[in-house]
């Protein structure tokens, strides 16, 4: 059994194997790694190129598509190594890319899940949006990262070039040890899609472990290849996953007062998307509301569980402040801006 498992989840997503696996084949360790491609129950051709193009790549199939957070877990439960690597169809490694993240982690065994550097693909001097250098959130629950705040992306100057601890690594290329990963559960199956990773991450800093970021090693993303930014599925599944994440994680003394804050918050931007006369986009707003509190009974056992399970009640990777309000009002659009 080798090290570490890459797996790779794909979804109808031919053209991105045909485009981006051969990177992850040349610069993977094969004496370490082994690459596998975990398949969505895609409908296109995905299989069929691999068993031609990709014959020695493991394949696991999955009988439908379950989405990122189940997909992933249903994938790992078949796979025995000591880390796991959830890397996205659309990344492309760099040479040697795999071995900073398995030699820090081999060093530190109290960091439990981290991720490289992420940079654009489109764009190779500009960090990408879903990970850039590294994950925070504020302290209402909206993430950020060191690279990218709300839709200001910045240029990998060597700025963040030092090695970090944050609250969340990226979905898009995530290399977690394979107990820690198990132990807490895995994703949340609920979430389907987007934040996932954020919620997972924060379990596990709340059991004590650190999450880092380690810019030694370097991966491109495309990003928006399941649902682009403009999508208002996306929308909806982003606000009622970060709803479903601050109420898991939250201490219980910070509940109260969060939610309160959110809730004008996101009548706000509700508001602001019928202003801007993107009515599907504010529609999607309050329909998340409703799903989250569809939801709750079902999760009140679930937070319970984790705040017995909690050796953690401060993360000062949790910015005290809001994000927004940084951004759009005092015009601080760099990590390095903010207090």
């Amino acid at each position: 059994m080798k090290k570490v498992a890459v797996v790779i989840l794909n979804w109808n997503g031919a053209k991105m194997l045909q485009k981006y696996l051969p990177s992850v084949i040349k610069n993977t360790n094969k004496d370490i790694a082994e690459i596998i491609v975990a398949d969505n129950g895609s409908t296109d051709n995905s299989l069929s190129i691999l068993k031609t193009d990709f014959a020695d790549i493991r394949i696991i199939k999955l009988n439908k598509n379950y989405g990122f957070a189940a997909g992933y877990n249903k994938a790992l439960d078949q796979c025995n190594h000591e880390y796991f690597v959830l890397l996205n169809s659309d990344v492309e490694v760099t040479p040697g890319w795999l071995e900073p993240l398995i030699n820090k982690m081999d060093e530190n065994q109290h960091v439990a899940a981290a991720q490289p550097k992420i940079k654009s693909w489109a764009n190779r001097e500009m960090f990408e949006y879903a990970g850039a250098a590294g994950g925070y959130i504020d302290q209402y629950g909206y993430p950020f990262c060191r690279g990218r705040i709300i839709s200001e992306v910045e240029q990998d100057t060597g700025q963040y070039d030092e090695p970090a601890t944050v609250l969340w690594a990226t979905g898009a290329c995530l290399i977690i040890r394979s107990t820690v990963y198990k132990n807490a559960g895995g994703l949340d199956s609920t979430f389907f899609a987007h934040m996932e990773e954020i919620d997972l991450c924060w379990r596990i800093k709340n059991q004590g472990y650190e999450i880092m970021t380690y810019p030694e090693s370097t991966v491109f993303h495309l990003g928006g290849g399941t649902l682009p930014n403009n999508s208002p599925r996306k929308l909806f599944l982003n606000y009622r996953n970060n709803l479903l994440l601050l109420y898991k994680n939250l201490p219980e003394k910070r509940m109260k007062r969060t939610m309160r804050v959110r809730f004008m918050l996101d009548m706000i931007s509700a508001a602001m998307y019928t202003l801007q006369l993107k009515p599907a986009f504010s529609i999607q707003v309050f329909k998340a509301r409703r799903a989250y509190k569809k939801l709750l009974p079902n999760y009140k056992a679930i937070r319970l569980d984790l705040e017995k399970q909690r050796k953690v009640q401060y993360h000062p990777e949790i910015f005290k402040g809001s994000i927004i309000w940084k951004f759009f009002v005092r015009r601080k659009k760099h990590y390095t801006q903010l207090p």
